[in-house]
């Protein structure tokens, strides 16, 4: 059986309680039949398949709860390691916990010992994005602004770089807001475009976010890049403008 056509538990319990009935109603030759079948159909062992038919198919309830694997001192970790690490997701943040753990550590943000280490290193991906979602909805957060140029940014497909692509060109871009606490009002920004490759990156200090500004800053990043682009991969807030400036005549000459 396919790892992609594996029932689940509750399918496998579902499918056995039905086919219960048939097999104690069955002869000893019809049996080993209804056996074969389910053999096929569960993907578990003949034993295991004669011992469910044999016994109760009601699941026990646990006898004692399953102890948390990962303690308060984990979540403390988290916090501010997805805080330095301005919060990526949890798929580029879990492979990076251990040694940003004792680098954050050597200027004095945490401390840490051999068993918090150890269960940075061990802790999943799944488990990394369920603490995260717990302690990102205390943490207060900048009012944002719908966007604009919805029907745009819809045609814009979405998709996440490769760390391991080689070849020069694929680039991710991002506006960083420094307005401080309050969002209110024209304020700096700092666009970037980096290279996922080389790690090439462009930088520029722009004020406000209007399409004229933006088209301006991708220009100059283009007309800079010692490659051409083959795609770039934006933040919500500049997919569309990256869109038109990258489908402009000008655009295209420089790339």
């Amino acid at each position: 059986m396919k790892a992609e056509d594996k029932m689940t538990v509750d399918e496998r319990r579902k499918y056995l309680r039905r086919m219960k009935k048939r097999y104690e109603e069955a002869d000893r030759t019809m049996k080993g039949k209804l056996l074969d079948e389910m053999e096929a159909v569960t993907g578990m062992h003949r034993k295991s398949l004669i011992r469910s038919m044999n016994g109760s198919l009601k699941r026990k309830p646990r006898e004692r709860e399953r102890s948390k694997t990962y303690g308060p001192d984990v979540d403390d970790a988290l916090r501010v390691i997805d805080e330095s690490l301005d919060r990526i997701c949890a798929e580029r943040l879990t492979p990076n916990l251990t040694w940003m753990a004792q680098h954050l550590e050597k200027h004095g943000e945490i401390r840490t010992t051999p068993s918090l280490l150890e269960q940075l290193g061990l802790i999943s991906v799944s488990t990394v994005q369920r603490r995260l979602n717990r302690i990102r909805q205390y943490e207060r957060r900048l009012p944002r602004k719908k966007p604009r140029g919805r029907r745009l940014v819809q045609d814009i497909p979405m998709k996440r770089l490769s760390w391991t692509i080689a070849r020069p060109g694929h680039m991710e871009t991002d506006l960083v807001h420094q307005c401080g606490p309050t969002a209110s009002g024209e304020y700096l920004h700092t666009a970037q475009m980096i290279d996922v490759a080389t790690g090439w990156s462009e930088r520029r200090a722009v004020l406000g976010r209007s399409y004229l500004v933006m088209k301006d800053t991708f220009l100059v990043f283009l007309a800079r890049l010692p490659f051409p682009v083959i795609e770039i991969h934006p933040d919500n807030g500049l997919a569309a403008h990256a869109s038109r400036v990258l489908q402009s005549p000008y655009a295209t000459l420089l790339g």
